[in-house]
């Protein structure tokens, strides 16, 4: 990718995170960048185009993280890292996430991929559970589904939880980002063994007075 066109997914980026992105416009982005509309539009020719390359840049991290976690030494703290560094990304994408819904309907290449990333998280998702087993920090299920609903519901928490946050009045940064990680973690805690949720304890202590 060439430098003129990062340097334009950075500003439109920029746009949309502060006014939504059914709210700016191609020559807005042009005007942030200096440039005319028919010059922005040699670079990308639709707004579509730009808001694809912008999906596609933030997954990216995303699918790799997914793709090495068989390797990955599982522990309660890896756990709170990844999921801190997954939201801090998240947050750089704020409009995104804010508007999933709407957004998704808008490109047919963004909606198959992400639901190709669902199922890639949900096998994620068992990986991580088998591991965790493996190292007793995880029980075993109490019934058939029971892990497969709660894939899905730490799934659908991590879709949501940056639009959750707009519904009520907060200042949401990095710095008070704890809140939703824990929040997110706290999903695991009814299914961790004795040694489980003793390392979680110890990791946070603050949670439990």
């Amino acid at each position: 990718m060439s430098k003129k066109k990062k340097q334009i997914l950075e500003a439109a980026k920029t746009l949309f995170n502060e006014n939504g992105y059914h709210e700016v416009t191609i020559r807005m982005i042009a005007l942030k960048m200096g440039m005319s509309s028919g010059n922005l539009n040699y670079h990308y020719q639709k707004r579509e185009d730009i808001f694809e390359a912008l999906y596609f840049e933030m997954v990216s991290e995303f699918d790799e993280r997914v793709d090495v976690l068989t390797n990955v030494e599982v522990s309660i703290e890896q756990l709170r890292n990844d999921v801190g560094r997954s939201m801090k990304r998240m947050l750089d994408y704020t409009f995104f996430w804010t508007d999933l819904y709407n957004l998704l309907s808008i490109s047919d290449k963004v909606r198959e991929h992400f639901q190709k990333v669902y199922e890639k998280r949900i096998d994620g998702c068992f990986v991580l559970f088998q591991k965790m087993k493996q190292k007793n920090l995880m029980r075993d299920a109490s019934f058939q589904l029971e892990y497969n609903f709660l894939a899905e519901r730490m799934i659908n928490y991590g879709n949501t939880w940056l639009y959750s946050s707009r519904l009520y009045p907060n200042n949401l940064n990095t710095h008070n980002l704890d809140y939703y990680v824990n929040t997110y973690l706290s999903i695991l805690f009814p299914f961790l063994t004795a040694q489980g949720k003793r390392e979680f304890q110890s990791l946070l202590p603050a949670l439990f007075g």
